[in-house]
């Protein structure tokens, strides 16, 4: 398994351009392809000593595109790796009814790590084994070491152009079972980017969670309505959606940063889900919306927003479910 440093990258990018392929700004080319090619770790023993890795082939693939169009390419997101995708698909077309494999690709979408030891080797009579699985996806470059617990590795996803793989898998499951119409929210969308209207999008998502009976789970409540929202917030191109991102010692639900490389977006979000049991009263409604006001407001204050947003306007919207009913949904002026 094969990666670029950060320092090996910088090289490369230099090279070329004092060869005049390119004319680029190299600091900023490599803060571009950070969250969509950085942060690969192949071992355990390394995650204290070793600088985090890039994947070769997409570095590549930006590289190509900067020398061929002289900027970034519009779609951060290498074809290549739709590879390893497909084959992550055929695997879990072996389950027979709803198989442990889906389960444990939702949660990997949804919590963005898992705790699995690593095996090396795939008999061909095992490859069936859903406890092998995050070591499959671990060798197709769709997990990485992140952390350890105990003696068991921490697998997480490392970047944006591998987590929108795993959203696009939900949101294709999503839509089997009740396809909504992605061109209207896209539309929507085009208005909470660029006025700041985002209610009707929102809400449009909040209906289909309804609508969408077969992926509602009383169980996971909060966990599975973030995951569905996620899943179709990813295919707006206009933001990197960051799920639970760390904002003074709490985590946010959902972070909609600008992608102001590619798109003049004027707006940025921060977005909390909460989930309240049908028979849950009306006091504890009113103070779990209480609680959110307080938690939104202190995640907008943390230090890292002032440049997260990028000089956008930020919205922070809290929108409270009931079971499967939007019950109420506001933003917050902080």
């Amino acid at each position: 398994m094969l990666g670029f440093s950060e320092e090996d990258v910088r090289q490369m990018l230099q090279y070329y351009k004092d060869a005049g392929q390119h004319n680029g700004d190299i600091e900023a080319m490599i803060a571009d392809m950070k969250p969509w090619y950085d942060n690969y770790c192949f071992a355990k023993d390394r995650l204290d000593s070793d600088p985090k890795m890039f994947n070769c082939d997409m570095v590549l693939y930006y590289l190509q595109h900067y020398i061929n169009g002289g900027k970034a390419p519009e779609q951060m997101i290498d074809p290549n790796t739709r590879t390893d995708y497909n084959k992550m698909k055929k695997l879990i077309q072996l389950d027979r009814l709803d198989g442990d494999r889906k389960g444990v690709l939702r949660r990997i979408a949804e919590e963005g790590q898992i705790v699995a030891n690593l095996v090396t080797t795939f008999p061909a009579r095992d490859i069936i084994k859903p406890e092998i699985f995050p070591s499959l996806l671990f060798y197709y470059g769709m997990l990485t070491i992140v952390g350890t617990d105990g003696q068991r590795p921490v697998l997480g996803i490392p970047n944006n152009n591998v987590r929108k793989q795993f959203y696009d898998f939900m949101l294709e499951e999503y839509q089997e079972k009740h396809s909504i119409n992605l061109e209207r929210l896209m539309d929507q969308f085009d208005a909470m980017a660029y006025k700041g209207e985002w209610r009707s999008g929102l809400e449009f998502i909040a209906r289909a969670y309804k609508e969408n009976s077969a992926v509602r789970s009383a169980i996971e409540g909060e966990r599975n309505l973030q995951g569905f929202f996620t899943a179709y917030l990813s295919i707006c191109n206009y933001y990197l959606v960051a799920p639970e991102m760390e904002l003074n010692h709490g985590f946010c639900d959902l972070f909609l940063m600008a992608d102001l490389t590619h798109y003049a977006v004027a707006h940025s979000y921060i977005i909390e889900l909460k989930y309240l049991a049908v028979k849950d009263s009306d006091s504890k409604a009113e103070a779990q919306w209480q609680d959110a006001v307080n938690q939104i407001r202190l995640y907008a204050a943390a230090p890292r927003v002032e440049q997260l947003r990028q000089g956008t306007q930020l919205h922070c919207i809290i929108m409270q479910f009931r079971g499967c009913e939007l019950e109420r949904a506001e933003e917050v002026q902080v």
